[in-house]
């Protein structure tokens, strides 16, 4: 049985789980986050991760989906098991159900809006994104069924195009917000293409460096491990060093540059104390040595 529970997901239940309705096929909807208005000529800064969380998990769980992705860092947060309905799409009294009218009814909110600008870039579409985690937020999503169609068509542009009532109930897949009934919404805009599984030598070597366990990372610990570590923290913008030397040496300036980088995955307070764990060791992708 495929788990409630995204595995690569931070686990932020709100409670209020509710069941779907089983005589529904199984779909997916798609919204992005849109919570700045900019343009080409004025874009502004990503709004953190740990801000959408935040607003999910406080005065905005009246409108939690199930999943909040951030397709830079491919980190995940995830407010309702597969299992119940999510809140993230306008439910009409006695109308078609739109948070609930399937054997699951997947919410996706992406962490984007048009014209974001992170680490100095600036993105006009989703598709524009690196898309960091897509593969396995897909793959979950297929395990409960939902197939790998877009019945009102895959998104291309911020425009409406409702879904009739009665083919809403009948066909499954994936919709867009822009596309749910009842709503008024035209995001996301565009969607990253289905991944294909891909099939290759059944003991291949692994891209990235397996998690060593929190007890690997002590003061004075010299590891190629610890270099390739330092190399990626510093890609990801989360450069807190005081020195470049000793990079393969596990000092204060690790501990300070892996709080940010727990921080920008949206961990908070004894959860963001730098010492690495499995969830974010591997968002953070450390080349394997």
């Amino acid at each position: 049985m495929p788990h409630p529970w995204m595995p690569q997901a931070l686990k932020a239940d709100v409670g209020d789980h509710a069941p779907c309705d089983p005589e529904f096929p199984a779909r997916a909807i798609a919204h992005i986050t849109a919570d700045r208005e900019t343009t080409a000529e004025a874009p502004l800064d990503l709004v953190p991760f740990a801000n959408l969380k935040g607003f999910f998990t406080g005065s905005g769980k009246g409108r939690a989906p199930h999943i909040l992705w951030d397709p830079f860092t491919g980190a995940f947060v995830q407010f309702f098991p597969a299992t119940s309905r999510s809140k993230a799409v306008f439910d009409a009294a006695g109308g078609t159900r739109t948070n609930r009218a399937g054997k699951v009814v997947i919410q996706i909110e992406s962490l984007f809006f048009p014209h974001c600008r992170v680490n100095g870039k600036v993105f006009a579409r989703l598709v524009d994104t690196p898309c960091n985690g897509w593969g396995d937020l897909h793959a979950w999503i297929s395990s409960w069924g939902v197939p790998d169609v877009w019945p009102m068509g895959r998104p291309t542009s911020l425009s409406r195009s409702t879904c009739p009532a009665d083919k809403w109930r009948a066909q499954g897949g994936w919709y867009a917000h822009a596309h749910v009934p009842e709503n008024d919404h035209v995001d996301p805009g565009s969607w990253p293409a289905f991944v294909s599984q891909p099939i290759g030598p059944p003991f291949a070597e692994p891209r990235f460096e397996p998690f060593p366990g929190a007890s690997f990372f002590q003061v004075g610990r010299k590891s190629l491990i610890i270099e390739e570590m330092h190399g990626r923290l510093v890609a990801e913008d989360c450069d807190r060093y005081t020195s470049s030397a000793g990079a393969d040496v596990w000092g204060a300036g690790d501990v300070r540059s892996y709080t940010a980088w727990q921080q920008k995955l949206g961990f908070e307070g004894s959860a963001a104390d730098g010492v690495p764990g499995r969830f974010s060791w591997d968002r953070l992708e450390v080349p394997n040595v």
